[in-house]
């Protein structure tokens, strides 16, 4: 079994409710009728019933009955969602009237209203919208989970060098949010990324390596100082957290390199999950292992907020959004665990 295929398992096993509030787009609705066909997940899709309705009959869907479809301009709760919003967001001058607008002709806000008063457990959009669009009403409304102040991108990166990572899989971080983090935000990115390494690429052991292009000293710089400062407040933020910095690449993940550079370390020529100083260099090496490594590289998976929410590409396809219900329904699997 692929890991793909166990991340669907996985989700099949503790099915989520996940929100799709770009329900009548055709890549979505298809999605979600072969979603609803292998049992991954339980659906909420916002939109307009007798569109949706009328969509799926001409394209042929068996399975959208099974959800629970929501017009939002006709929505019992659209009250309730708009009293509440506009009491979380009093402090930033919102109105009542704003509130009702938004909870009844913002989809990406209804379905955030509906995960805050336990009505889902998780949103994706992005075919649609632009990440702006994806990460507003998240953090204006769920806002991020606890001890976190920061939204990243974590990346599965899965390659055919098996004796690297988990079995030739290991997780990134960040590749898609924060450009230039400091310490604080670095270390943080680095608990979220070993909680995506758990929920969504099911490691046992997350094993994360600070990566920088210096090895236990070996160079001297004020960059290099903030991924060491970093892996100190990473401890502070999960004292349980297997971790270790600053490593250059080949240090984290050869153990012949690691026995030369980094001789004491647990982690150094065992990493899987590599945290990367900054989006530039997360973003510029994961697409250079993509391309001429021929590796496949799943994500970005948003990380951070108390209850996932994640962001698709407008040039995704129906498959990516498939298996993106199940990596959302993963993370949120997870993060009830954690507040247990």
């Amino acid at each position: 079994m692929d890991l793909l295929q166990q991340i669907v398992a996985r989700a099949k096993a503790e099915k989520q409710r996940i929100v799709l509030p770009e329900a009548e787009e055709e890549r979505t609705l298809k999605a979600a009728d072969r979603v609803l066909a292998d049992g991954i997940a339980e659906l909420i899709l916002i939109g307009n019933p007798a569109h949706i309705k009328e969509l799926a009959t001409q394209w042929e869907l068996k399975n959208i009955d099974k959800a629970t479809i929501l017009d939002p301009q006709n929505n019992p709760k659209s009250e309730e969602y708009a009293e509440k919003l506009a009491e979380l967001r009093k402090k930033k001058g919102m109105t009542l009237d704003q509130a009702r607008e938004l909870v009844t002709k913002n989809n990406l806000y209804l379905g955030c209203m509906i995960i805050k008063t336990e009505g889902a457990d998780g949103q994706i959009s992005g075919a649609l919208s632009t990440t702006g669009d994806t990460l507003r009403p998240a953090l204006q409304i769920i806002k991020c989970a606890p001890g976190i102040s920061c939204v990243s991108g974590g990346l599965l990166l899965i390659t055919k060098q098996k004796q690297y990572g988990e079995d030739g899989v290991v997780v990134i971080g960040d590749v898609a949010v924060t450009p230039v983090p400091d310490a604080s935000q670095l270390a943080q990115i680095a608990v979220c990324t070993a909680e995506t390494a758990k929920s969504v690429a099911g490691f046992t052991q997350p094993r994360v390596a600070m990566l920088s292009f210096s090895t236990k000293g070996s160079a001297s710089h004020e960059v290099v100082d903030k991924v060491v400062e970093a892996t100190k407040l990473a401890h502070e933020l999960d004292p349980n957290l297997l971790i270790d910095g600053e490593l250059q690449a080949d240090a984290a993940l050869v153990p012949d390199v690691a026995a030369k550079k980094a001789p004491e370390s647990d982690i150094a020529g065992h990493a899987n999950v590599l945290i990367v100083p900054n989006l530039e260099v997360g973003n510029i090496g994961y697409k250079l292992v993509q391309r001429l490594g021929d590796a496949i590289a799943i994500g970005p998976i948003l990380q951070g907020i108390a209850r996932p929410v994640n962001d698709l590409s407008r040039g995704c396809s129906i498959e990516d959004i498939y298996y993106m219900v199940a990596i959302t329904a993963c993370q949120a699997q997870e993060a009830k665990a954690n507040e247990k």
